[in-house]
Formats: structure tokens, C-alpha cells, sequence
């Protein structure tokens, strides 16, 4: 009688994993093959399992690459969030923190080939651009802009237009991570993105602080 209760147990714990694997082998084919060129079956077969099984969690290509925005990209975002709710420095310090976080968890991951993958293929797919742009990029602009408001309010920034002043400091990192995937091993000059976003803030600063 015990056998036959932990039988069920064992396989509801492999049903919980397995749409985990099959996100994780999807955002793998999608960095490969980009949006377009990845075949379900491919990510079933990496995944270990059938296309049919894949059909039993995901409807179709959109609702996976959808539910690989929303299980792994979403969380970084979300902590970002977290972060900055938390954050009891400046908001120098926490822009700074912000953006060497995000070099870390995308820029250093597969997570950025992402944007590239995005930009190169919006135009074919608009709702998946549509909802990248407002479960993901919005969120990330409207941190960043909440972060220049309360520091034009403390008296630590300049007054400016905080709307523009978000897309300023987010716009060379996603242009750093599309040139890294695409043009940079055509450049006969390579340079370190590390100092380059270290550049990237000293400039940022350098114009947005009142003193």
C-alpha cells in the first residue's frame, strides 16, 4: 500500500521540473536558431521529451518563448525592483548598482543574445515584440526613471526630463550586447565592455549630477 502511494508522488515531482527544462532548452534554441529558425521538436529533443509532451504545457513557439521572458527574464527584473525598494544609498550609487547588476545576470549570460534576437525579428513577430517591450524593457526604463525623479527631487541630479534621461542610460547597454552578438568579431578594434560601461557612467554623471 505504501509503494502505491509513493509511485504518484514521484511522478507529480518529474510533471512540476519538466516545464522548467523544456523553458531552458527553449531559450537555448531561441539564442541559437533565433525566434523564427527554432523548431519545437528541436527543443522537445533537448528537453528529453516528444513534441507531443512539449504540446501538453505549450500551445505553440509564442507561448514558449513568452513563458521563457516570463520564468527567467521577468525575475531579473523583478529583483532589480527589489532592489532598488531597498537601497538606502544615492541614487548614484543605486543607478551604478543597477547597471553592473544587470552586465552580470545579461550581459555575462545568454540572456543577451535576447535583445539582438528581439530587434532582428520585432517586425515579423509584434505581439511577441509588443509584450517583450511592456513586460521587460518599460519596467527596466521606468526603474531607471523613477531613480533620476528621486534624485532630481533630493537634489542630487539636475532637473531634466527623466523620460529621456531613463532611455540615456539604458540605450548604450543594449547597443553594447546587440554589438557583441552581431558586428564586434568583424571590428578590427576590440574593447573592453567592462571599462566601456565604466565610461558609459562617468559621462552619465558627469552631466546629471547638480554638484
Amino acid at each position: 500500500m505504501r509503494d502505491h502511494h509513493r509511485k504518484p508522488c514521484r511522478w507529480r515531482r518529474r510533471k512540476e521540473a519538466r516545464p522548467g527544462e523544456i523553458i531552458e532548452a527553449a531559450l537555448e534554441q531561441f539564442v541559437l536558431n533565433g525566434f523564427a529558425a527554432t523548431k519545437l521538436e528541436n527543443v522537445a529533443k533537448q528537453a528529453g521529451i516528444s513534441k507531443g509532451t512539449l504540446y501538453l504545457y505549450f500551445d505553440g513557439k509564442e507561448a514558449l518563448f513568452k513563458a521563457v521572458v516570463q520564468q527567467i527574464i521577468i525575475p531579473e527584473v523583478e529583483k532589480a525592483e527589489k532592489i532598488a525598494s531597498e537601497f538606502k544609498g544615492t541614487q548614484q550609487e543605486l543607478i551604478t548598482l543597477l547597471i553592473n547588476t544587470w552586465w552580470e545576470v545579461v550581459g555575462k549570460t545568454q540572456l543577451s543574445n535576447i535583445p539582438k534576437l528581439m530587434v532582428s525579428e520585432a517586425a515579423h513577430f509584434p505581439d511577441l515584440a509588443k509584450f517583450y517591450v511592456e513586460n521587460v524593457i518599460a519596467r527596466a526604463r521606468n526603474l531607471i526613471k523613477r531613480c533620476v525623479e528621486r534624485g532630481i527631487a533630493d537634489g542630487e541630479f539636475k532637473h531634466c526630463d527623466s523620460t529621456s534621461m531613463a532611455r540615456l542610460v539604458l540605450a548604450p547597454l543594449v547597443f553594447a550586447v546587440i554589438w557583441e552578438k552581431s558586428l564586434a568579431p568583424f571590428d578590427s578594434e576590440t574593447y573592453d565592455v567592462e571599462r566601456y560601461i565604466k565610461t558609459h557612467l562617468m559621462v552619465l554623471f558627469d552631466g546629471l549630477l547638480a554638484n
